[in-house]
């Protein structure tokens, strides 16, 4: 294994689709990012179904959060657990068969008159192989884009938050209209398509490595937590993207911001738009041509800071308005993501990618947890939603300022000359 700079990675050989700079003409990411864009239009259309069924049968709003919280807390389990799978086996293997599983569990959950603790069982099923599908893609990017791989993150991202929006727009409407159990099923095919154009439109690939099923899951585990350890880029990485704990506290305390801030219920959807919408400008601005990836890099300290730095604002009492435009700078800030996770991959040997990457979802998912979690209590303590998110801005850009700092120690003082795995 050779250290080089990023100008050195070079894409992998294959067609002359190669030589464009257009990302959509590359058949595999063409067919990658296709799978990706109608899983994430399925999965909110699915969120959004499942709310509205329990509710309709339990009419408990407890049970209803609980059931969303079933829809993203499952993955931490498997992001520990199973992503090693994407290092184990060859990687569009592990997408198909995830997709599969999903595929038939979601269909399950279809059905009507299905129990809702078989529901809620199914729904877990389903959820704990999301986490090796996205290690088995986020560490396959590379290879099929080579030093193009930062530009396709940017557009996976973009992709994801613009299915956000879109859920939160549409979903509803079109729940009403298709129905519960109709909405369930169309999910449960864009998984099935998902599976079948990957086995078309990827190139089958051997393990990275050749390590196939040699090593125990605790093993595998052992060393991407060492490999992480030991490198202070990568522990700087890693707490970049963990700082999304604080920034997602606006999000968990939407509903009784807006009812502080004297919004109705429409204003809910604005609050919770607009920090995607934010990343989505910031990914198209970071992204623009001229911007040279090595200053992405050595900015990465400042915009982590700037991502928290707004909500230090909501202590000065801002109406709905003035918080959604908040929330927008973070969100152009927190754009930021993308470099660090695109970096963090780059920098991890090729055969520990998948693992390394689950490790690092895992943790951010936890953090996010925490987050939103901690910030509920300080909330009933405080007595003031507006007050308790300025503090995580505080505290968030306290911790960005310490982060910033490593992250610049840890690069050097050129971020050019950083060495990159391939």
């Amino acid at each position: 294994m050779t250290d080089r700079t990023p100008d050195e990675i070079t894409p992998e050989p294959e067609s002359k689709e190669r030589g464009s700079d257009n990302l959509i003409r590359l058949g595999e990411f063409r067919t990658l990012w296709t799978a990706y864009v109608q899983s994430v239009l399925g999965d909110q259309l699915a969120r959004v179904a499942l709310s509205l069924l329990v509710f309709e049968r339990t009419e408990s709003a407890g049970w209803t959060a609980a059931t969303y919280a079933l829809t993203t807390l499952p993955a931490l389990l498997s992001g520990v657990l199973l992503t090693g799978l994407a290092d184990r086996f060859p990687r569009r293997t592990v997408m198909i068969g995830c997709d599969l599983v999903r595929a038939v569990l979601v269909g399950l959950m279809a059905l009507p008159g299905t129990p809702l603790p078989l529901l809620a069982g199914l729904l877990v099923l389903a959820q704990l192989a999301e986490a090796p599908f996205g290690a088995a893609q986020g560490a396959l990017l590379p290879t099929v884009l080579g030093k193009r791989y930062e530009r396709g993150q940017r557009a996976m991202l973009i992709t994801h938050q613009a299915g956000q929006l879109a859920g939160f727009a549409g979903g509803g409407v079109v729940v009403v209209w298709l129905g519960s159990h109709a909405s369930l099923g169309l999910n449960a095919l864009t998984f099935l398509l998902s599976a079948v154009l990957i086995r078309l439109g990827v190139k089958a690939r051997p393990v990275e490595g050749g390590t196939a099923g040699q090593k125990r899951v605790r093993t595998q585990i052992g060393s991407a937590v060492a490999l992480i350890w030991s490198d202070r880029r990568l522990r700087s990485l890693v707490a970049l993207g963990w700082l999304a704990g604080f920034i997602v506290l606006p999000e968990g305390l939407a509903a009784p911001f807006a009812e502080e801030a004297g919004g109705g219920p429409a204003s809910v959807g604005l609050l919770l738009a607009a920090h995607p919408a934010g990343m989505v400008l910031g990914a198209a601005l970071l992204g623009r041509t001229g911007v040279q990836d090595a200053w992405r890099r050595r900015m990465l300290g400042p915009l982590a800071v700037g991502a928290n730095a707004p909500l230090l604002l909501y202590w000065a009492g801002p109406g709905v308005g003035g918080a959604v435009l908040l929330l927008v700078v973070s969100g152009v800030f927190s754009a930021y993501q993308i470099t660090a996770g695109a970096t963090f991959v780059m920098l991890t040997p090729a055969g520990q990618r998948g693992q390394a990457l689950g490790l690092a979802r895992s943790g951010l998912t936890a953090m996010q947890g925490i987050g939103v979690a901690s910030g509920g209590l300080a909330a009933e303590l405080s007595g003031s939603s507006a007050a308790t998110i300025g503090g995580a801005g505080l505290l968030g850009s306290l911790c960005a300022v310490l982060v910033a700092v490593a992250w610049a120690r840890a690069r050097g003082t050129d971020a050019g000359t950083i060495p990159l795995r391939a």
